[in-house]
């Protein structure tokens, strides 16, 4: 797996996010069981069922926040002169400029769109510098070419 750098924001936000579903979530995933449980024959009680595919959907959050946040760098690296999570890039892709912060997909920013860095452009951009042409293949199968333009700080 590739590194993972977060944004103190993100990092703040996906630890609330982690504190109150391990808190307030599993109280009220708990509550809602024993709701549905008080309704009859479990075997054909689809609220219960609802339920308990809630909180299986819930706890895998819980596991994905633990793992991500537990191996997160926060900041941005200090590295700027090959691609690397946490830094925005400039490219071109078959003639049209884009502008990315590599990073994960649970951050956010107001200004730039995210590429994940475990995307097959984010991929084949890793590691590359400034005048750097990459190419690699979209989920659909199309090949495209990426040039780097430059690489700098959020």
């Amino acid at each position: 797996m590739a590194e993972t750098w977060l944004s103190q924001d993100a990092y703040d936000r996906l630890r609330n996010e982690l504190e109150t579903l391990k808190t307030e979530g599993r109280e009220r995933m708990s509550a809602d069981i024993e709701e549905a449980r008080s309704h009859g024959d479990l075997r054909e009680n689809a609220e219960y069922h609802a339920a308990k595919d809630e909180q299986g959907k819930m706890e895998a959050r819980i596991r994905q926040l633990e793992e991500l946040l537990r191996d997160a760098r926060i900041g941005e690296p200090q590295d700027h002169d090959r691609v690397r999570p946490g830094l925005k890039l400039v490219v071109d892709i078959d003639g049209d400029e884009e502008t990315y912060l590599l990073g994960s997909r649970e951050d956010h920013h107001d200004e730039l769109e995210i590429l994940s860095s475990e995307s097959p452009m984010g991929q084949a951009l890793l590691d590359a510098s400034v005048g750097d042409t990459v190419s690699f293949t979209t989920p659909a199968g199309v090949t495209l070419e990426v040039t780097v333009h430059a690489i700098e700080t959020p």
